[in-house]
């Protein structure tokens, strides 16, 4: 099946990153102002009412910090996977979110996972593989950019921070490696 990739231009792949941000921060200011009432929806492994938690727990941060350390790659990821097509980006998206948390879900130690790091380190794989396998110039140099400015989240997959889900970074890590499998180079 032949699936043409509409291309947005700079403003529109602009735009859609302020919405990405907008939506996640709309939710950070509710759940604040509700006492992080919100994150009983959190990814709460082997526990079937926490598989919400699946869909709901990208965009729920436990503080203000967190939600902070994750806000600038995720605008910074949204726009660089944009650059592969709208198309692609939902894609990669849905994947990431389902297959990381699922993973989660069966994998995880037992807690509330929340927060969009996840999503990041799921971008970050497929952007660190994609421009490699895409033959394109361009996304080639996203490739190498993203793994010169953002190597080091590497380092995040492993469990070495309490209270911190490397599940949720190692799953979406992989997550994103396999999307840039399926789905990095052009159509025919």
């Amino acid at each position: 099946m032949n699936i043409r990739w509409k291309n947005l231009d700079t403003t529109q792949q602009i735009k859609w990153v302020l919405l990405v941000l907008a939506v996640i921060s709309a939710i950070e200011v509710i759940n604040l102002l509700s006492g992080r009432s919100l994150n009983q929806f959190g990814n709460i492994p082997r526990y079937v009412p926490g598989l919400k938690g699946i869909i709901f727990g990208p965009f729920l941060h436990g503080s203000l910090q967190h939600f902070f350390a994750n806000i600038i790659p995720l605008g910074i990821f949204t726009y660089l996977t944009l650059q592969y097509g709208a198309k692609r980006y939902w894609l990669v998206t849905v994947w990431i979110v389902l297959l990381s948390g699922l993973l989660v879900w069966l994998f995880g130690r037992s807690a509330s996972h929340i927060g969009a790091s996840g999503l990041i380190y799921g971008y970050f794989g497929f952007l660190l593989l994609a421009g490699f396998l895409s033959k394109s110039v361009k996304l080639l140099a996203i490739s190498i950019i993203v793994a010169f400015f953002y190597g080091g989240l590497i380092f995040g997959v492993m469990p070495t921070t309490p209270f911190v889900s490397w599940e949720s970074h190692l799953f979406g890590f992989i997550a994103g490696v396999i999307a840039a499998r399926l789905w990095a180079k052009p159509t025919k």
